[in-house]
């Protein structure tokens, strides 16, 4: 069966801890979040259930991420034994960047479109794992999961977000497209 996942890692250092953002592929993952559309659960995953976790990005035809062409995956394909680049992927960040010319806050972009926000934020989650508070972690790490697909719905839904303005109350209504990839053929997954 072929499945939809909406996606997001934690880390367990920081980028000064792996000597800056161009040593990206030098962090380690702590826990993954996925919403699949075939199951309709959230799920996360600690590095011992990565076996899992490579077996639903196996069955995935399209990946919806925040970031997450840019961050996630290069982390991510360290852990996974098959390329993940072919997979389908909307990256709603990357989107939005190419739309409106600028990158902005999940927080941010969640609090504008869907009157959330965020639990914590990415060094909270360091935290959290080096605390051993593996829930609060998986917690916060499936609240973004479930904000990047409510966005994610949006844009499918309207065809736009919200976007704040810098040094204004303003909010721009940024176009953005999404085309449904076709799911791959029967059995291709077997």
């Amino acid at each position: 069966m072929s499945d939809k996942l909406v996606f997001d890692i934690e880390t367990k250092d920081t980028f000064d801890e792996v000597g800056g953002q161009e040593n990206l592929k030098n962090l380690s993952i702590s826990v993954v979040g996925v919403y699949s559309y075939a199951h309709d659960t959230y799920y996360a995953y600690e590095e011992h259930e990565f076996g899992a976790l490579a077996d639903a990005f196996r069955r995935a035809h399209l990946l919806v991420g925040f970031s997450s062409k840019r961050f996630d995956l290069p982390i991510l394909q360290k852990y996974i034994n098959f390329p993940l680049s072919p997979i389908a992927h909307y990256d709603i960040l990357e989107a939005i960047e190419k739309s409106f010319g600028r990158r902005v806050g999940l927080g941010i972009l969640a609090e504008a479109n869907l009157g959330v926000g965020k639990s914590a934020h990415g060094l909270q989650a360091i935290e959290f794992y080096r605390k051993g508070e593996m829930q609060k972690l998986k917690d916060y790490c499936l609240q973004d999961v479930k904000i990047t697909k409510d966005l994610f719905e949006l844009i499918k839904k309207q065809g736009y977000l919200w976007v704040p303005q810098r040094n204004t109350s303003q909010m721009a209504k940024v176009e953005l497209k999404f085309e449904e990839p076709a799911p791959p053929p029967v059995g291709l997954f077997g």
